[in-house]
C-alpha cells in the first residue's frame, strides 16, 4: 500500500466524480435528497484507501493507463459501491462542513 497512490487516486477527478455519483445514488435509494458533495471527500479517501482499490490504481499507473480513475476495468463500480456502503454508517452520519455565507 502506498500513500502516494492513495493521494493520486483521491485527486483524480474521474475517480472522485464516480464516488460522488455513487453517493448520490445511495442517498436516493435510502429515500434521501441527493446532496453528495459534502461527503465526497470523506468517501473518496475511504474508497481510495481500500486495499483492492489502491492495488488496482497502482497497477494502472504502472501500466501507464491514461485514465485510471475513470476506467471501469481498473476500479469497477461494484468496488466503489461496496466501499461506500461499508463506510456509510460512519461517514454519512457526520454532518458536512458548513458552507460559508458571503457577507454583503
Amino acid at each position: 500500500m502506498s500513500y502516494s497512490t492513495i493521494t493520486h487516486c483521491v485527486n483524480d477527478q474521474a475517480f472522485t466524480s464516480r464516488v460522488t455519483a455513487c453517493i448520490a445514488q445511495e442517498q436516493l435509494a435510502k429515500g434521501e435528497v441527493p446532496s453528495p458533495w459534502g461527503f465526497t471527500s470523506s468517501f473518496a479517501w475511504a474508497v481510495a484507501s481500500a486495499s483492492d482499490v489502491e492495488a488496482a490504481y497502482a497497477y494502472a499507473l504502472a501500466a501507464q493507463n491514461p485514465n485510471p480513475g475513470g476506467d471501469e476495468t481498473v476500479i469497477t463500480d461494484e468496488m466503489i459501491l461496496a466501499h461506500v456502503q461499508a463506510n456509510w454508517p460512519g461517514i454519512e452520519t457526520i454532518p458536512p462542513p458548513a458552507t460559508p455565507t458571503p457577507t454583503p
